[in-house]
This record gives structure tokens, C-alpha cells and sequence, in this order.
């Protein structure tokens, strides 16, 4: 999934004592964050392969800093005490942690078999990806029904045009993701591209969570 890791963090956002909502969209992608950016330097490795899933062609024969459980936890208690340092307060790191472990998670019900629980085989994978059918209506119910619930939540203090600004972004990415034209090598427009729409959604994140009603900060 692409969008569909924001779902978690949305939901979260909504607790009373969870750190600002662009925080945890950063949470939500941290692993493919770091996964894009060892791409270039080899520490970590992709290929394009057609027919690898019906919807995705990556290869990703080798991710296990990242892409492990192992990993998982291990980035998720770096970023928890990045905020525990912040804030002083383990619940929201807590709750930032659990964010960025959820990745591993939501990835295991559509990647092929290459997600690893320490880094080395066997490998797992439910594979939706190649239930487009299924995986497409899933992606989009889950990524907007929890932007419904965290706005429930959070009430409007100010009127902006964050929330619909948001759901456009996320709504054109995931399609370009889905039916764009498919990469053909490893280079690093896919890092800079990667990069680039965590960015852009965790910029409207900012905007989004300061036009709500927050918690503790």
C-alpha cells in the first residue's frame, strides 16, 4: 500500500495525547523513507520485474533493515524516543512507535513474499497486490474512512482548505502509483520521487493538524 499507511496515523491522531498529525504521517512512512534513501547508496536493493504482482513489478529482494520486523521495531523505538526527547511524554512516543511499526504490518497483506521477521528467510507476504479488485477499494476505504473519523474527532477551529487539499494529493498519488508509467531501472528519480510525496503529504499534514482542534501539543 501506498496511501493506505496514512490510515493508522489518522486514526491515532485523533487521541487526545498523540503527538501532531504530521509527525505521525512521517511515522507512517519512516520505513520506506529510510528504504529509499539506502536505495541509492546499495544498503538496500530493489529491481523491476513485470508480473512480480499483478499491480506491482518491484522486486524488493533485499530490504532487511527496514522491511523486517526486527527492523520495524528497531526504527519504531529510534523515532518513539525522538519524541519521548520532544515531549517528554511516552505516551505519544509511544504512540508514534506503534505508528511506524504498523508499516510492517499493513505491508504483509499486499507485498509478494519478501518482507522477513529478522531479515534473512522465510519470506511472507499475503500478495492483494494481486487482487487489484480488491486492493484498490480497500486502499482508498481505509486511508478516507479514518480521515473521516480523525476530523470527527478533531474538530475545525479555523476554516481551511487543508482537508480537501489533502485528500486530492492523496487521492491523484495513489492513481499515478497505480496507472502511471512503470519505472524500468533503480535510479535516483526513484529515490527523489519516493521522497518527494512523503514530503508533500506530510507538508499537508502540518496544515491539516493546525487548522484542528489538538491535544497535548
Amino acid at each position: 500500500m501506498f496511501i493506505g499507511h496514512y490510515a493508522p496515523a489518522l486514526i491515532a491522531a485523533a487521541h487526545p495525547k498523540a503527538p501532531r498529525l504530521s509527525t505521525l504521517f512521517v511515522a507512517a512512512q519512516l520505513v520506506d523513507i529510510a528504504f529509499f534513501a539506502f536505495l541509492p547508496l546499495g544498503i538496500e536493493k530493489m529491481r523491476f520485474v513485470p508480473g512480480t504482482t499483478v499491480m506491482n513489478p518491484m522486486d524488493l529482494y533485499y530490504m532487511p533493515y527496514t522491511h523486517s520486523l526486527l527492523g520495524s521495531f528497531a526504527w519504531g523505538a529510534a523515532f518513539a524516543g525522538l519524541v519521548w526527547i520532544w515531549l517528554r511524554n511516552w505516551t505519544p512516543a509511544l504512540i508514534a512507535g506503534g505508528i511506524v511499526v504498523s508499516h510492517w504490518f499493513i505491508d504483509l497483506i499486499v507485498h509478494a513474499k519478501d518482507l522477513t521477521l529478522f531479515g534473512s528467510p522465510p519470506k511472507l507476504g499475503f500478495g492483494l497486490w494481486d487482487y487489484p479488485g480488491v486492493a484498490m477499494p480497500l486502499e482508498f476505504a481505509i486511508t478516507f474512512a479514518a480521515l473521516w473519523y480523525y476530523t470527527a474527532k478533531r474538530p475545525a477551529v479555523k476554516t481551511t482548505m487543508a482537508v480537501p487539499a489533502l485528500v486530492l494529493f492523496l487521492f491523484i498519488v495513489q492513481l499515478i502509483d497505480w496507472f502511471g508509467p512503470k519505472p524500468q531501472v533503480v535510479d535516483a528519480a526513484i529515490t527523489v520521487m519516493g521522497l518527494s510525496s512523503f514530503g508533500v503529504a506530510a507538508l499537508l499534514a502540518v496544515w491539516v493538524g493546525n487548522g484542528r482542534a489538538r491535544g497535548l501539543n
